[in-house]
């Protein structure tokens, strides 16, 4: 029978759902037809595929010629598709032979010549056919990219003569070899901050804890110069939470440095961007700046700057760690467990304090209310940044480098993890009793302060958590009022300062 099966995937989110693409001749006017639910750059792979067909010197079945993509009602887009349907319609007429094909799952658009271009979404791809327990065959340009899947044969070709022929046994392609050790990459030092002391501890308690960071303070105090160290001192990924990520940065189409696949992001949008450039949206969804800061950082400068609106859309995802995107045809989720870090400036000139402000106090807390208080309840850690005075700007000595402060935020994560599974900015409001319990007279502390603070649940129950962080970097088993007090501290807004 006239018909031939070739397996490849789809891109949904980062999910890579297995297609079959069934090509059928039967007789009829020559031409191709390609049905379930091809967008238009899948439907134009007919002309892609017949001149590359014939430019390798293969015949073009002079037939009616029908390629399914199943299943139908699943949405196929990008040019992934290419060779999976040339190597359906080569084996339906049988110049290649079929039996091969079982074994493999294809990806990799062609180009006029024959030659294979690299697709987006490679690692999704890779990591799903893996788990089915075939090889995948792509281009060169994105084996690399695959090859960061565990349990996996991969294949790299260059044309697709050499697909054929290693389908045929003449000149089989070895497997493609992994991608070098990832390199461990610390990024810019937390010594190169002179002073700042307070904020450096507030850095610290946030990079062990994994909580939000607000600072407050006037321009050119290093509150961006803070927050580019961050990355520098959290945990460094393990391999499961860098596949994730790496397979965000994949289907967004942004080229990756494999030699540091494991490095945290560092996501630094502008204050105009969109609400579709941080969740993400389109079309066909695309991931934005929220996901891919998964497992990293999300810089906001100038958070006032950004339209209210547009920052609205952080709450749900800073909640839950994920976003979900919903158009009329489909929903896409997406994963976005990332750290927020802000920073702003106290009043509209940013000097307020100094004798050259000259901001109204009705100013001032218009410039603040810029920011929503759900939106600022939800920030764990929120400090004054002030002016260093000339003594702290050049001391004799640097302070703590980055790699002394990550080997105890190492310590205190490791705790967490033991402890709870998570780190202490995800705990649940059940898991507040049991691991953030405090005695008698912590409560009343903690009471007084809700009282003057006029703290909400949320705030009170970020109060603790943050205190738990500070207690694990102590190596305490409890939290004391030390901890707690300091963690009170970290409520620069809600004291009105």
């Amino acid at each position: 029978m006239p018909i031939a099966t070739v397996y490849t995937r789809a891109c949904v989110g980062v999910d890579a759902p297995l297609v079959t693409v069934e090509v059928h001749l039967s007789p009829g006017l020559p031409g191709v037809s390609i049905v379930g639910l091809p967008e238009a750059a899948v439907r134009e792979a007919r002309d892609r595929v017949r001149s590359a067909l014939q430019v390798s010197g293969f015949e073009m079945p002079r037939r009616r010629i029908t390629v399914n993509l199943a299943p139908a009602d699943l949405p196929k887009q990008g040019g992934g598709f290419d060779l999976p349907i040339a190597l359906g319609i080569l084996a339906a007429s049988k110049q290649i032979p079929d039996e091969p094909l079982a074994r493999y799952e294809f990806m990799g658009e062609l180009a006029l010549s024959g030659a294979l271009r690299p697709i987006r979404g490679a690692l999704p791809a890779a990591l799903a056919a893996g788990r089915s327990q075939r090889a995948l065959l792509l281009a060169c340009d994105s084996a690399d990219e695959a090859a960061l899947a565990p349990e996996l044969d991969v294949f790299a070709a260059d044309h697709l003569l050499a697909v054929t022929q290693h389908l045929r046994g003449d000149n089989t392609l070895s497997p493609h070899k992994k991608t070098p050790a990832d390199r461990e990459q610390m990024g810019a030092d937390l010594a190169d901050v002179r002073g700042q002391a307070q904020a450096k501890r507030a850095l610290e308690v946030a990079a062990a804890g994994g909580h939000n960071l607000l600072m407050v303070g006037p321009p050119g105090t290093g509150k961006t110069m803070l927050a580019s160290r961050l990355p520098g001192i959290l945990p460094r990924m393990e391999v499961a939470e860098a596949l994730e990520t790496a397979a965000i940065a994949s289907i967004s189409g942004r080229d990756m440095d494999l030699r540091c696949w494991r490095k945290r992001p560092f996501r630094n949008p502008h204050h105009t961007a969109s609400g579709v450039a941080l969740v993400g949206g389109g079309s066909y969804p695309r991931p934005g700046e929220v996901s891919l800061a998964h497992n990293g950082v999300l810089f906001l400068d100038e958070l006032p700057e950004f339209d209210r609106r547009v920052l609205e859309v952080l709450r749900e995802p800073m909640e839950s760690g994920r976003i979900t995107i919903s158009r009329a045809a489909n929903q896409v989720e997406f994963p976005a467990r990332f750290q927020l870090v802000a920073a702003m400036n106290p009043c509209p000139c940013g000097h307020l304090g100094e004798a050259r402000c000259r901001c109204t106090e009705e100013q001032v807390v218009r410039y603040r209310a810029r920011v929503s208080g759900p939106l600022l309840d939800r920030i764990d850690v929120q400090i004054d940044v002030p002016r260093p005075s000339e003594s702290l700007i050049a001391p004799p000595t640097p302070g703590e480098d980055s790699a002394t402060v990550r080997s105890r935020v190492d310590a205190a994560r490791s705790v967490q993890i033991m402890r709870a599974g998570k780190p202490n900015a995800q705990l649940e409001a059940a898991d507040i009793g049991q691991f953030c319990d405090i005695a008698r007279a912590e409560q009343r502390l903690l009471e007084q302060a809700m009282t003057q603070l006029g703290l909400s649940g949320r705030g009170l129950h970020r109060v603790l958590k943050v205190a738990r962080t500070i207690a694990d970097l102590d190596t305490a088993d409890s939290i004391d009022a030390t901890h707690l007090l300091e963690a009170i501290g970290y409520r620069t807004l809600d004291r009105g300062t």
